[in-house]
């Protein structure tokens, strides 16, 4: 099947209501151009990195207002529409990093929270430490839609291959990783990753980002991106701004890929062993 799919890129702020008026906007702008599936970053709902400023305007899903506002344009388009995530306020005082999947009719199809949090000092200086806010998730996810299988991450969950192997080997056609990558990691690893990710798996690989400098004075690296199952960047946007990104997937295209490279069903168990330090001498130590 082919179809065409979108990535909106944002630069969300520190109010949910704004960032759901920017998000219609430019999820209005893909379906306009055809698009049938549209995902929007990670932190659709807030960038704000003040926690007492977070749990102030967070929500329980609910009642949250990106959830609403998404459900109600997927309705009003008659598209799938993916929110990257959004911040959603859970009963233990946690907060989950949630992606949600709604359909044409406007049901939540799916959802699922990040798993692999950003606990990470890097070298300007940056600290992160989602583990003391976010309650980390624990199950992955596969969408299986009319047109194509979806496997969901979100962020950081890019850096651990064995989550999208896991969601290839059940049948995904198509991994995303909605993001809001700090400046420095995105310089270094973002396109390597996303391309990465669609090479080592036969599958497209779909990536909307937060872009810029934000209001609560964090910067991410954008460059929201879709890339084809043999590791071709197909649409890319660039590092600040908000943007659509669009590109056609077939998904003949993961067939043909992964008949040319079946290394789903080449792999195998194995076992890990440690050798030995040995001394000159060939002693053991």
């Amino acid at each position: 099947m082919t179809f065409k799919a979108a990535a909106v890129q944002m630069c969300s702020g520190v109010d949910p209501q704004r960032n759901a008026e920017s998000m219609a906007r430019l999820v209005k702008d893909a379906a306009a151009r055809g698009a049938i599936y549209v995902q929007t970053p990670e932190m659709t709902g807030a960038v704000q990195k003040d926690r007492p400023g977070l749990m102030e305007v967070l929500r329980d899903e609910e009642n949250d207002l990106i959830v609403e506002a998404a459900s109600d344009l997927a309705r009003e388009l008659g598209i799938h529409l993916h929110v990257g995530s959004t911040a959603i306020k859970l009963p233990d005082g946690k907060i989950a990093n949630r992606a949600f999947l709604f359909g044409p009719d406007g049901a939540k199809i799916a959802s699922y929270d990040k798993i692999h949090m950003f606990d990470v000092d890097l070298d300007n200086g940056e600290s992160w430490r989602e583990s003391s806010v976010y309650r980390p998730g624990e199950r992955a996810l596969v969408a299986d839609l009319p047109f194509a299988k979806i496997g969901f991450g979100v962020c950081y969950d890019v850096r651990f291959p064995h989550l999208f192997r896991a969601e290839a080997m059940a049948g995904a056609e198509i991994l995303t990783t909605p993001a809001a990558f700090t400046k420095q990691t995105g310089e270094a690893h973002w396109e390597i990753l996303l391309r990465a990710r669609a090479i080592e798996n036969g599958a497209f690989v779909i990536s909307a980002a937060q872009a810029g400098l934000h209001e609560d004075g964090r910067e991410t690296f954008g460059h929201s991106m879709i890339v084809g199952p043999w590791g071709k960047i197909l649409a890319a946007a660039g590092g600040t701004g908000e943007a659509v990104v669009m590109a056609e997937i077939d998904t003949e295209a993961v067939k043909a890929c992964r008949a040319k490279i079946p290394n789903l069903k080449n792999g195998r168990d194995f076992q890990l062993d440690i050798a030995p330090v040995l001394a000159k001498g060939g002693v053991t130590v």
